[in-house]
């Protein structure tokens, strides 16, 4: 598969949606509107490359044919991939047992040096450690989010990739993001972030469950998410100081615009 066309449906009005967008290997669209526009209903038609046979209407076509049923409803090996807000593990089985697990269950037979590959994207991902032999269960949300995306970019075959607000996962965003496109993947993003909305090409503006416009980034947006990235390292840099026990006494206003020289003169105190 190459390609992925979204074709418009009704509004909760029942008015026609405007909607015709291809998305090829290695893109991001950005979906953006308020709580309750119909952010995720979209992603759920996406998911189940919906044949006029959901509430909105919408259509979805692979290589810009109509999917078959095998390609719909397939139970192992599925076009698309979904990361969603939640996510809670069950079985009482370790990291690694679960990659291996998951590999065999594709027919994969994952070598062990793919396993570290993961576990070592995962993190870079994540500020709280993540070992082969942790339980499963006992992973926090960030860690379950991010040994997630590391599992979906380095071994599952589905080439494209829903995620429902990646904000929200404690997870370096820019980074899950680069991991997952350097795989070769379709991105498609709920979000409120507005670095994430930038990193992609184009965004949907949803409002009363139907797209009303279709963005593309301005190169003045660019210039602004390099600013804005640049200030979320930062922000991130904050986070772990706090996990290591850090005072944030120090001057916060010089320390998102002078650089690193005021990091180095606030890290010495610690809580004691």
């Amino acid at each position: 598969m190459q390609s992925l066309t979204l074709l418009g449906g009704y509004d909760k009005d029942g008015r026609p949606e405007v909607l015709e967008v291809t998305l090829n290997r290695g893109d991001i669209l950005c979906i953006v509107g308020p709580t309750g526009a119909g952010k995720s209903r979209l992603l759920e038609d996406i998911g189940c490359l919906a044949q006029g046979d959901t509430p909105t209407g919408r259509r979805v076509l692979v290589d810009h044919q109509v999917p078959g049923e095998a390609q719909r409803f397939a139970i192992g090996n599925r076009m698309v991939a979904q990361l969603s807000q939640n996510m809670h593990f069950i079985m009482d089985i370790s990291v690694r047992e679960f990659i291996l697990m998951h590999g065999e269950s594709r027919r994969l037979d994952p070598e062990e040096a793919l396993v570290d590959q993961i576990l070592h994207c995962a993190n870079q991902l994540t500020g709280e450690g993540i070992r082969g032999d942790m339980p499963l269960t006992q992973l926090s949300g960030g860690q379950s989010r991010s040994l997630m995306i590391a599992d979906t970019a380095l071994l599952s075959p589905s080439p494209v990739v829903l995620i429902d607000e990646l904000e929200n996962a404690g997870v370096d965003r820019q980074r899950a993001l680069e991991l997952l496109v350097g795989e070769d993947k379709i991105l498609l993003i709920s979000t409120h972030d507005p670095v994430l909305a930038l990193l992609g090409d184009r965004r949907l503006c949803i409002q009363r469950g139907a797209v009303r416009e279709l963005i593309h980034t301005t190169p003045a947006e660019r210039r602004n998410l390099a600013f804005l990235s640049a200030i979320n390292k930062r922000f991130l840099g904050l986070r772990e100081r706090l996990r290591a026990g850090a005072l944030l006494d120090f001057d916060m206003p010089a320390y998102f615009t002078e650089g690193s020289g005021t990091e180095k003169e606030a890290a010495p105190r610690v809580c004691p």
